[in-house]
């Protein structure tokens, strides 16, 4: 698998689980509803289903990669639903997130 169509794949992952659990947030704390945590708990168990496409086999290392994809995705957003402005540690901390992401996912192991 590319590298792109991995990052892809972590790509539409954030969107389906930071999305989801937004929406979930948004009908228990913001009280729109249960068709809200509906929807949120349908696009979570996409986020899932999204996360079995990648090509490694082991279960620990996409999610553990993917964790790096989430922070920086929840900041972004955080920025774009929210209004959050995130400070200068919050974009240095996204950023080694993704550089750890990328050092777990696609480092050469020679196997």
């Amino acid at each position: 698998m590319t590298v792109a169509r991995s990052a892809a794949l972590f790509l539409v992952a954030a969107l389906f689980e930071i999305g989801g659990a937004w929406l979930v947030w948004q009908g228990v704390r913001e009280h729109r509803g249960w068709v809200w945590v509906g929807a949120g708990a349908v696009a979570l168990g996409l986020y899932g289903l999204v996360a079995t496409f990648q090509s490694d086999e082991n279960f620990g290392r996409v999610l553990a990669a993917y964790g790096g994809v989430f922070v920086a995705g929840s900041i972004a957003w955080g920025m774009v639903a929210d209004g959050y402005r995130p400070d200068r540690y919050d974009v240095i901390g996204a950023l080694v997130c993704l550089a750890g992401m990328a050092v777990i996912m696609y480092a050469p192991r020679g196997h």
